[in-house]
């Protein structure tokens, strides 16, 4: 099905001939596909359709251009493209709309995205990257409009690295920085901040990207007049066009029907970005939806009899088929035959993946059918068991739900018996959800042997008379190191190049090392993580600096929706190793002071967020994490930089293990756990309590995803018997998920004798100013009060009220 480019050669016209067959066949088989899927959604085997139909003819002229080592990043209509380049049969097509779990089946996400959603595999079996430059790449599509952009910036500034960086091994990952990076956009997309971003970005880096924008007049029911300035996108990037004088974009536009233009246009636009490092915006115009948006709705609700009766004449398939025959390439009986031939392919094509989707669940219910029987033969409630079986045997084609649910229905019923039926049906409902569970919920992280929490902590050692240095100090050398020890990593981000960042974190080290591997960005903070989500998943190591914990807010969509679900949305087929480096808690005022740490962790599951109490344990963090290939978030303390360290002789070697804690004072009274700034101040708490006779122990949680792998902070429980969490999030946020693993994960309520406390800030920001950081965030004395108070309550001989 992969169509050909002999678009540089010259062809005879019996080749040229069978070339635009070729191209006419994929587009056929992909519509056929939209068609059938969208009757499949609607006689419910599938639960959800969003198709390609109406930009076919573009996708072929896109994959003539694409070449191996390329990278796409698109959005959920470039089935057309996928079939061109050879990475989606209709078979993997119809597995996707059907949520196939088995990977080799539907490679795209093994049934975690619905149908649309496209990738292929950079990751070999065993987790290891495979040759990029040897394969057509595409990286993994989201559905959150336009977030497919930041993405798209990256992955084509790494080529822009691997041609001017010296030093990196690119075997596997680029040929000279030749690879360009082709983006998909619907028109009504383009009204998205992340959009205009990217686009500004590019323009600034001059990077090979090629972004593709899809314009058939609506969004959803919505017209472009309601979208964009001038209804035209391209004319409103006017400003962007490169010129003698000025960087900028080459802007092209084409009609999304003409075959032969379309072709033309891409192999130019793929010239210039591949050759000359320009990126390139193509406004494909003049598109349809022949189906509408999706399957949730009909377009004939929004559109007018004119715009549909245009839509079926100007449908690119049909405006290609009628070119074909205008020029004598095919005749209308030798199309019709084609067409005929392909509705077959495509009806056997989806019954295929039906058949191969449906066996292993029919297989089950099998199963599950028989020790129901045996069940119901020995239970004195047989009568409802057999309810429970036969409406299980009128699914015929059943869901997973539904078998496993009347099976743990059918335990209902036995409750007060026993019988070797009974103890067989548990044994097979847990042997279930060992084997199905994982098909749904695995590979959130790296669950190898190569996982960074398998890294070996590797401690810091010091001289006999160690000198103290600013904290700043310490990360600025261990930087240092790791950028001398490591050719492929980098750093970027708002004042990160030309001063060194605004803590002198990174000073001198872009004089060393130049300014593509340390770089300064602009006020962007979206595309920041985009850069380094794109080169991450090309084989560098970006760090990608966010200047305050508080601005991670620009960010945090594309974290959680793009990064953080990497590896889960493609069954760990691709991976995106990037570090997000930033600085937070205690400072100065509303927009200054960030410990918005609830939120990113309700938000970020799949990436490590590690939150150090020094410069030290932040540079350890590093050094592990690049000596593995998971994502994190790293929040310096904001206040950390000038504090004294005592300065480490093995700056670059040592390593914070991730997911472990620290008990930095030992004690026996209560467990105080904390960490990064809050952490130095509980440390200072403990010691006035032993004052009053109160002896705490003190534990650094260093990591909260993931959080005490070991379980250490149940075993001081144990010790203890009392425990408070002290955090400078609102209430309700770290404290209370802190609080809930160490209750409900590590099972400590049984070792408590007191009620378990949380201390966290007030449910506001932080006001401005010293006096409005004590009255807004946990103080000394509220710490000292609170501890006291527990014992108080626990002993009020010894420890009488204190106010």
């Amino acid at each position: 099905m992969q169509t050909k480019s002999n678009t540089k050669n010259a062809l005879s016209f019996e080749d040229f001939k069978t070339e635009v067959l070729n191209d006419y066949k994929v587009a056929v088989t992909s519509r056929e596909c939209s068609l059938l899927g969208r009757r499949e959604v609607l006689t419910g085997k599938a639960k959800f359709g969003i198709f390609g139909d109406g930009k076919e003819v573009p996708q072929l002229a896109l994959a003539k251009a694409f070449k191996n080592g390329d990278f796409r990043s698109g959005y959920y209509r470039d089935q057309t493209f996928m079939m061109a380049i050879g990475e989606l049969s209709i078979e993997q097509f119809f597995a996707g709309l059907y949520a196939n779990t088995d990977l080799k089946e539907e490679p795209m996400s093994a049934g975690r995205q619905m149908g649309g959603h496209f990738a292929t595999h950079s990751l070999d079996e065993k987790g290891n990257w495979k040759n990029l430059t040897k394969q057509k790449n595409s990286s993994s599509d989201i559905s959150p409009t336009a977030g497919q952009m930041p993405r798209l910036l990256g992955l084509a500034q790494a080529s822009k690295i691997y041609r001017h960086v010296e030093g990196i091994d690119t075997e596997n990952f680029s040929n000279q920085g030749n690879e360009v990076a082709w983006g998909t956009i619907g028109n009504a997309s383009t009204s998205e901040g992340l959009f205009f971003e990217t686009i500004n970005a590019a323009g600034v880096l001059q990077v090979p990207m090629v972004i593709s924008v899809w314009d058939d007049e609506y969004g959803i029911s919505v017209h472009a007049k309601h979208q964009t300035t001038k209804e035209n996108i391209s004319e409103i990037l006017k400003g962007f066009q490169r010129d003698k004088d000025n960087q900028g974009y080459e802007i092209l536009r084409v009609k999304g029907w003409d075959y032969v233009n379309l072709i033309e246009t891409y192999e130019m636009a793929g010239k210039i970005a591949r050759e000359e490092h320009v990126p390139v915006l193509i406004h494909v115009q003049e598109l349809t939806q022949p189906q509408g948006h999706s399957t949730s709705g009909s377009h004939e609700r929004y559109k007018s009899q004119d715009r549909l009766t245009w839509e079926r004449e100007h449908d690119c398939n049909v405006k290609m088929r009628d070119w074909m025959i205008s020029h004598n390439i095919a005749t209308e009986d030798e199309l019709e035959t084609i067409e005929k031939n392909i509705k077959k392919q495509v009806r056997d094509g989806k019954k295929a993946a039906w058949t191969s989707y449906l066996k292993p669940i029919l297989n089950e219910k099998n199963e599950a059918v028989t020790l129901l029987n045996n069940l119901a033969s020995t239970s004195s409630n047989k009568v409802f068991i057999e309810k429970l079986i036969n409406d299980l045997n009128e699914i015929k084609e059943p869901n997973r739900k539904d078998v496993i649910s009347t099976a743990r229905k059918a335990l209902r019923y036995v409750i007060t018996e026993e019988s070797q039926a009974k103890n067989q049906l548990i044994t097979w409902i847990e042997n279930y959800f060992a084997e199905i569970q994982p098909k749904y919920s695995s590979d959130l992280v790296n669950e190898t042997e190569t996982a960074a929490i398998h890294i070996d902590e590797v401690k810091p050692t010091y001289d006999d008379n160690p000198e103290q240095v600013d904290g700043r100090v310490v990360i600025r050398d261990n930087f240092d190191a790791i950028f001398s020890k490591y050719p492929e990593t980098l750093i970027f981000g708002e004042d990160s190049g030309n001063i060194g960042d605004v803590n002198q974190g990174l000073e001198g080290l872009q004089e060393k090392y130049g300014d593509l591997r340390i770089a300064d960005a602009g006020i962007r903070e979206a595309t920041i993580l985009g850069q380094g989500i794109g080169m991450a998943m090309r084989g560098l190591r970006p760090i990608a600096e966010i200047q305050y914990l508080d601005y991670l807010m620009y960010a945090l969509q594309i974290i959680s929706d793009d990064l953080a679900t990497v590896r889960y949305r493609t069954k760990s087929t691709q991976k995106a190793p990037l570090i997000v480096r930033t600085r937070g808690h205690r400072l100065e005022g509303i927009w200054h002071s960030g410990s918005q740490m609830g939120g990113i962790l309700n938000l970020v599951r799949g990436i490590h967020v590690l939150v150090p109490r020094n410069m030290t344990k932040a540079a350890g963090f590093y050094n592990t994490l690049l000596e593995s290939d998971e994502p994190a978030l790293i929040v310096e303390c904001l206040n950390g930089y000038r504090l004294k360290e005592p300065k480490p002789n093995n700056i670059g070697e040592f390593k914070t293990p991730i997911g472990v804690v620290e008990t930095v004072k030992e004690g026996t009274d209560i467990t105080l756990v904390s960490y990064g700034s809050t952490l130095r101040m509980v440390e200072q708490a403990a010691k006035e309590l032993l004052e009053v006779g109160i002896d705490a122990e003190v534990i650094d949680i260093q990591s909260l995803l993931p959080l005490d792998i070991n379980h250490d902070i149940v075993k001081s429980l144990a010790k203890t018997n009392r425990l408070m969490v002290i955090d400078e999030d609102m209430p309700g946020g770290a404290s209370a998920y802190i609080l809930d693993e160490i209750i409900n994960t590590q099972g400590a309520f049984k070792h408590l004798d007191s009620v378990p406390k949380t201390l966290a800030a007030k449910p506001h920001r932080p006001a401005y100013g010293t006096d409005g950081d004590y009255f807004s965030k946990p103080s000394l004395e509220d710490i000292f009060e609170a501890v006291y108070a527990v014992m108080h309550e626990a002993n009020p001989t010894n420890y009488p009220k204190l106010r």
